[in-house]
């Protein structure tokens, strides 16, 4: 994947993932809808997801566009790792 097909694929997974603890904010987008994810600060990226979603979208869809400030960084969610060492 090149850069931002990687950018999309991580942003449309974490959307998933917020959407997921966060079931009324899902609530507010229309059923069907394409759902564009962009990225404050960012117009390169922002332009390129547009013209995707433009060239995708089916006719008379609902486009609902979701603005995030950016991603979090990734942390562990390991719980309380143990080492053991052998010889």
């Amino acid at each position: 994947m090149r850069g931002y097909e990687t950018k999309q694929a991580i942003l449309v997974t974490e959307f998933d993932r917020y959407v997921m603890e966060h079931p009324e904010f899902a609530d507010r987008i229309p059923q069907g809808a394409q759902v564009v994810i962009l990225v404050e600060g960012d117009e390169e990226f922002n332009g390129w997801a547009r013209e995707l979603a433009r060239r995708q979208r089916e006719q008379g869809q609902p486009v609902v566009y979701v603005h995030v400030k950016g991603l979090r960084p990734v942390h562990s969610r390991l719980e309380e790792p143990v080492i053991q060492q052998i010889a």
